[in-house]
């Protein structure tokens, strides 16, 4: 799920196992069998091996659309952005956009919106996808003003310019 939530995701073989609390060799058998597949590609940074998806991979997709549904981002976007006001763009960012699961998904939306219908919809989608929404809705001037702060953090765009990413 880590790589392929987001194709920006980049880690260190050391880094991954602290995170998961796994052993380095137990990771580094994973990494390798991805990469032997093709789907992580790898580039040294020194005497470290930094891995990343493949997203030329054929198979990028289809894994970047099971992962979103599994971590209910299909629902947030479903639910959240058809009913809504005119959403100019929405994304995801923190810990869900770098592809850990948390139980919070920090869901940033740009436009007109319509904010109680909004609350409403998002109650809903919690329940569904069992995790805690925390919401940043912003004018267009607003995201402007803060695009540079908000996008940071390798945002996982969802919504922009009237079409899901």
């Amino acid at each position: 799920m880590k790589f392929f939530s987001n194709k920006e995701t980049r880690a260190y073989l050391r880094g991954l196992a602290d995170e998961f609390g796994e052993s380095t060799n137990a990771v580094r058998v994973e990494l390798n069998r991805l990469e032997k597949a093709g789907l992580l590609q790898t580039e040294n940074d020194g005497r470290m091996k930094l891995y990343r998806a493949n997203s030329a991979h054929t198979l990028y997709p289809e894994l970047n659309s099971v992962v979103k549904k599994l971590l209910g981002i299909d629902k947030v976007i479903d639910d959240v952005i058809a009913q809504l006001g005119t959403v100019e763009s929405a994304f995801i960012t923190g810990d869900y956009a770098q592809g850990k699961d948390t139980g919070i998904i920090d869901l940033v939306l740009v436009g007109t919106i319509e904010r109680d219908f909004l609350h409403k919809l998002v109650e809903k989608a919690e329940k569904v996808i069992k995790r805690k929404i925390r919401l940043l809705v912003l004018t267009p001037d607003e995201f402007q003003n803060l695009k540079a702060h908000l996008l940071k953090d390798d945002a996982l765009v969802i919504w922009s310019g009237g079409k899901t990413a």
